[in-house]
């Protein structure tokens, strides 16, 4: 299997876990700790919606990994995929910063390994 297939896999994998886990907040689970700042044990109302539109960015950020791979029809063009892969991986860059100086330590060690590993494949899938 191609590494840009392995690495679109792999990160869509990431993402229906961390949508899993998004679901699990919106259902009332308390793991807030490891989420939104940490700040909550159980998320208010307003943080559960931000945990719904998690998951569907999850599937708009795993349908373009997948396009990038050639595993799916590209988003609009194979330009514009190219271009949102490569936003994306700055985005997860992004997180790994902003999870590893949450005052959550769960957060912390939960999440900031998890965007490393997300931003490292989107790199890899913007790289191919």
């Amino acid at each position: 299997m191609p590494l840009e297939q392995l690495s679109a896999i792999l990160a869509c994998a990431l993402l229906a876990g961390l949508a899993v886990f998004q679901g699990a907040l919106i259902a009332g689970a308390p793991l807030g700790r490891r989420a939104w700042g940490g700040q909550h044990r159980v998320l208010p109302a307003n943080l559960r919606i931000g945990s719904a539109v998690s998951i569907a960015v999850y599937a708009l950020f795993g349908y373009a990994a997948l396009a990038k791979a050639g595993l799916l029809p590209p988003l609009v063009s194979a330009s514009f995929t190219a271009i949102t892969v490569w936003v994306m991986a700055a985005y997860f860059v992004l997180g790994v910063i902003m999870n590893g100086i949450s005052r959550s330590k769960p957060e912390r060690l939960v999440m900031t390994p998890t965007t490393l590993a997300l931003a490292a494949l989107y790199l890899v899938l913007a790289l191919h």
